[in-house]
């Protein structure tokens, strides 16, 4: 394991909880070339309402995008909307798990990158790595922090006392990390992103699911000392319910004294009858706001109403990820945050100032 800044010791890096006050959400435009080729309309609407949403919540958006595709967003996105275009070339939009993560320092926010390798190999993400460090790091105020060990974003979980969460599942896969240990492991989260506990759980995975169980589809914290976690209570029958038993289960054995608010299973299927990974758990906190997952499934309702009782200070904005699950992932993958005090001061203004191109 390396790591690579000038000045920078291990100790000193902590990562920021998801509603710590944000300036930006990094975006990565879909393209042809992309998991969306063949509903391209459909993701790239579900974007643009992603966009207005953000802006909404008090965040700018950096998008990035291919040369070739500006025209078309100059075109769809309202020009007053806070969006900074940065070209680039990547290989899909699963922004969570690429682009780099945000630690706090005594001398400011720093940006972290790990290593993505396509989820343990399985599909090419070679321009997908370099993102951060040719074209995100330029954008910050501080140097990039870069750690030779490979982890996703979509694959860790933060609060305020610094208790991280993650899965077995996602962590022990060969194809990650080789023999990496979980023990190793803590110690990564502990010296590089300055965990002060860690909980990884053995239980909970979405069938349809290619990142292994990634832990933002099944456990988050709220700023109230609660937990939100996507169960299957309205589902007894379905293949997921005794596993996601078990992950409720393990919550309540690890935090005894947090309220638990279990969402219900929604049921997708796609043109093969093939079963989406379809989680209310993938929302995003964006400042006061939730923006929260829906599928247009009877699910939906009964899934905002629980999401308002952990979040009762923030608004809940319902955003249809139909399309998104479509290509196994939701509104959480596809989001990266960005807080305040990350980007270059003359980079935030840029991006509040109406739709410009870096």
């Amino acid at each position: 394991m390396k790591i690579t800044s000038p000045a920078l010791q291990t100790g000193l890096l902590t990562l920021l909880p998801e509603w710590a006050e944000q300036e930006a959400v990094i975006l990565a435009w879909p393209h042809k070339d992309t998991d969306w080729k063949d509903n391209l309309d459909d993701a790239r609407a579900c974007y643009v309402k992603l966009i207005y949403a953000i802006n909404d919540a008090g965040a700018a958006v950096i998008l990035l995008c291919p040369s070739e595709e500006v025209g078309l967003v100059r075109s769809v996105v309202s020009m007053q909307a806070k969006v900074l275009i940065v070209e680039a070339e990547y290989n899909d939009t699963w922004a969570r798990d690429f682009t780099f993560l945000s630690c706090e320092t005594a001398n400011g926010n720093t940006p972290v990158n790990f290593i993505f390798n396509g989820w343990g190999q399985k599909f090419d993400a070679a321009k997908d790595n370099q993102i951060n460090q040719t074209v995100l790091a330029p954008l910050c105020q501080r140097t990039m922090v870069n750690i030779d060990t490979v982890l996703e974003g979509g694959a860790i979980e933060i609060d305020q006392n610094q208790h991280l969460l993650s899965t077995t599942s996602c962590l022990l896969n060969p194809q990650r990390n080789g023999k990496m240990s979980l023990e190793e492991y803590r110690s990564l989260f502990a010296n590089f992103l300055g965990s002060q506990h860690v909980t990884i759980f053995e239980d909970g995975h979405l069938e349809g699911d290619d990142t292994d169980g990634h832990i933002d589809t099944l456990v988050r914290f709220t700023p109230l000392h609660s937990i939100v976690i996507q169960g299957c209570f309205n589902r007894p029958n379905d293949n997921h319910f005794g596993d996601l038993f078990k992950l409720k289960y393990a919550c309540e054995q690890s935090f005894p004294t947090h309220q638990i608010f279990e969402l219900p299973l929604p049921y997708l299927l796609n043109d093969k009858g093939e079963r989406l990974p379809a989680s209310y758990a993938n929302f995003l906190i964006c400042n006061r706001h939730i923006l929260f997952p829906v599928y247009q499934q009877p699910e939906d309702q009964e899934a905002l109403e629980i999401i308002e009782k952990a979040f009762p200070n923030h608004k809940i904005q319902a955003i249809d990820c139909s399309t998104l699950v479509q290509q196994y992932g939701s509104l959480h993958c596809v989001t990266m945050q960005v807080p305040i005090d990350t980007l270059k001061t003359e980079v935030i203004n840029r991006a509040k100032q109406g739709v410009s191109v870096l």
